[in-house]
């Protein structure tokens, strides 16, 4: 973990880095703009130094023809002022210029603007020069002036920066966000995978390699985990027949050579059921253990799901299925060719499991039906019964606890048998899913869905 802290930490710094270089472009950029805007306000084509320079041209004769030319390119009109207020000469001064000014004329626009027109005056020796520039171009204070042009374009610049920050920021932000799900997209899928118990082999280069090296050593250790504990179970599983046969044996004896109704006759009765109760919740409890390890071999091939259906059925007849009980199938016309790539040993379990579950929690018997249904793109195989059903509180309990290990209470009692969970994991390997609706009094119904399949009819399974 330390080593994605330094991942992280370098991505923080690198990102302050930024930050500070965006401010100093930021700066810089914008000390050039107004230096430029400084320029040319305060520059050599500034009014102050127009004035003088035309001034210096200027005379009660007239002004020179380049000085003129200059004004023309500037866009600048002037008047040239006598000492009595009489305009003497003018270029490309506005028609609605009057030819004659008091003193307090010139005292007001030389303050400011003459006509609308933002003026600046210059004192000479034979009258007053007055240049006149467009409208709008500058503003005139008391104490000094700016231009119009500049205090436009002060909050358009700065919208513009923003923007280009917000952008860059933006961008920045993209590339990182890429850069860090890339390097930690298979850490992250490795871990999820973890959780769920799968094994994981990760290859990351870089400075996460020592987070997935942790990641890859923990995945190993919890494969060996895993191993041991099914390997344990399945041990614990062989070691335990050889005294349930004898128990089983025993019990058969007893119950052959015990005198009928005999309380002993009872006993070896119980004996046998309970024997064959534990036979079978050992080999769920095995066969569980090695779907989740991964370390049952599937044998599949196409089967028809149909004809597995009607099977099974006749199996439970031929077994002799008590007269509280009724078994029915129905098969979709659409579904009667269904064909699912599976190993039908272990689907049968599955179907044997969900009406072996209905007959355990009926003792008053029900109606079980078995229908299989299919659409375009799925297979529904549902087994379902009219009897007491599951409440609100059992059901959520069910489907919260859906391991054998978290499948009991505090005193060590199962919530439910493995029979659920050997389905549950029966369809899951075959890529399905298991859906269960009950109600309390409304019977149970367990929906097993697959994916539809294309298989090869000529390989089905008979």
């Amino acid at each position: 973990m330390k080593s994605f802290g330094k991942y992280i930490a370098k991505h923080l710094v690198s990102f302050a880095l930024f930050l500070a270089l965006l401010f100093l472009v930021n700066t810089v950029s914008f000390g050039w703009t107004f230096y430029n805007i400084i320029i040319k306000d305060y520059g050599s084509n500034s009014p102050q130094n127009m004035l003088a320079e035309i001034a210096s041209e200027a005379s009660l004769g007239g002004l020179s023809s380049s000085a003129a030319q200059q004004l023309r390119h500037h866009q600048i009109w002037a008047l040239f002022l006598n000492q009595s207020g009489q305009c003497v000469w003018s270029v490309d001064a506005p028609a609605q210029l009057v030819k004659s000014y008091t003193v307090q004329d010139v005292a007001v626009f030389a303050k400011g603007y003459l006509a609308d027109y933002p003026v600046f005056v210059w004192n000479t020796t034979d009258g007053l020069l007055v240049l006149g520039y467009p409208k709008n171009s500058y503003t005139k204070l008391t104490s000094n002036y700016f231009s119009i042009h500049a205090i436009q374009t002060l909050p358009l610049y700065f919208s513009g920066m923003l923007a280009v920050d917000l952008l860059l920021l933006f961008l920045l932000y993209t590339l990182s966000k890429r850069k860090i799900l890339q390097n930690t997209s298979p850490i992250i899928t490795g871990v999820e995978a973890l959780s769920n118990g799968k094994p994981v082999s990760l290859v990351v280069r870089g400075e996460l390699s020592e987070v997935a090296e942790s990641v890859n050593q923990a995945s190993q250790l919890l494969s060996k985990q895993n191993e041991a504990r099914a390997n344990w179970i399945s041990g614990v599983s062989h070691d335990i027949r050889t005294p349930l046969s004898m128990i089983m044996g025993y019990a058969g004896r007893i119950l052959e050579s015990a005198p009928p109704s005999s309380p002993l006759q009872e006993q070896a009765t119980i004996i046998q059921s309970q024997s064959i109760k534990i036979k079978e919740l050992v080999q769920d409890l095995n066969l569980v253990s090695q779907l989740e390890y991964e370390m049952q071999p599937l044998h599949r091939q196409p089967v028809r799901l149909s004809k597995l259906l009607r099977s099974n059925v006749a199996e439970l007849f031929n077994a002799g299925l008590p007269e509280l009980y009724s078994i029915s199938v129905s098969v979709a016309p659409a579904s009667e060719a269904a064909v699912l790539d599976c190993d039908p040993r272990l689907i049968s379990r599955a179907i044997s499991n969900l009406v072996q579950n209905s007959i355990n929690h009926n003792p008053q018997g029900c109606a079980i039906e078995l229908s299989l249904a299919c659409s375009k793109s799925s297979l529904a195989l549902t087994v379902a019964d009219d009897g007491v059903g599951l409440s609100a509180k059992k059901l959520a309990d069910l489907k919260k606890h859906d391991h054998y290990l978290n499948s009991t209470d505090e005193k060590l009692n199962l919530r439910h048998g493995l029979g659920l969970l050997l389905i549950h994991q029966i369809v899951e390997v075959h890529g399905g899913n298991l859906q269960i609706i009950s109600a309390e009094n409304q019977g149970f119904t367990a929906i097993l869905t697959f994916q539809k399949q294309s298989v090869d009819s000529n390989q089905l399974y008979t």
